[in-house]
């Protein structure tokens, strides 16, 4: 084979997973997030302390690791707790469940606004690492049965 033919195919198979690295990005960017289930373990006049479980969904053909994720619950755009989950992994174009606590410094009698959760996952992918946000909506009584 040639020199020029080989650099040719070279920068044709660059350009191919240039482009399919970009779909893939683009597509880890829409991941889902619900709430699965929300516990309350503790009540008092520091706030309250919950177990939850969040599930992620992965509309991409990668494999995603997660390192342990930081997020915020807000209320009408006011930071009301914040939380951790535990590392997981995302399977391509699959859903999975982690686990987490949060902490609120809400008292059960405050009226609850538009709830709002968000974060920010890290995924390590093989050479580098993708910051990607998360933002979830839940419905009211998805809100109040996650915060009680």
């Amino acid at each position: 084979m040639k020199p020029s033919k080989k650099a040719g195919i070279m920068a044709l198979f660059v350009l191919g997973m240039s482009i399919f690295g970009y779909s893939q990005y683009v597509s880890a960017s829409q991941i889902g997030v619900s709430i699965s289930q929300s516990e309350l373990l503790n009540e008092g006049t520091e706030g309250s302390d919950y177990n939850v479980e969040l599930q992620f969904e992965n509309p991409s053909l990668l494999i995603l690791t997660a390192g342990e994720t930081e997020f915020l619950v807000l209320s009408d755009d006011e930071v009301i707790g914040q939380g951790t989950l535990e590392p997981f992994t995302l399977s391509p174009l699959d859903n999975s469940n982690t686990k987490g606590t949060f902490h609120t410094e809400r008292n059960s009698d405050d009226t609850l606004g538009s709830v709002k959760i968000s974060g920010v996952i890290k995924y390590d992918i093989w050479i580098t690492s993708l910051d990607v946000p998360f933002v979830y909506y839940p419905t009211d009584e998805q809100a109040r049965e996650f915060i009680h």
